[in-house]
């Protein structure tokens, strides 16, 4: 193979992701631009890549969802292993959602009732 045909290959490495999310762009590429960042983030369970994603995604900003983003990159290299005081992943359905999850959700479809 020629040196130029090598050098014109591109290798996407692929990251893991979530056991429900898959990895969003923006996401991998905070995490692809830190060696030590990504080696933290492959050192994640898969339930704990699902919830920081599921963490980032669930906003509904953009500036919210860069902040996120920015404080996961952060948390781990803080060694800190799934995001802090948040509800958890709803989008999984080998669990059932516990009943202070239920209650909190309940709650917050009442006030969003009660913006419209």
């Amino acid at each position: 193979m020629k040196n130029t045909t090598r050098r014109s290959l591109i290798i996407k490495k692929e990251i893991s992701s979530g056991v429900v999310h898959t990895l969003p762009e923006d996401l991998r590429n905070a995490l692809t631009s830190n060696k030590e960042v990504l080696g933290k983030w492959e050192n994640l369970t898969p339930l704990s890549r699902n919830e920081w994603i599921c963490w980032v995604i669930s906003v509904k900003k953009d500036d919210t969802r860069k902040e996120h983003i920015d404080r996961l990159i952060n948390e781990l290299k803080e060694g800190k292993r799934r995001p802090c005081c948040w509800l958890g992943c709803i989008h999984r359905k080998d669990k059932s959602l516990s009943p202070s999850v239920r209650g909190i959700l309940h709650r917050r479809s009442k006030k969003f009732k009660k913006k419209i």
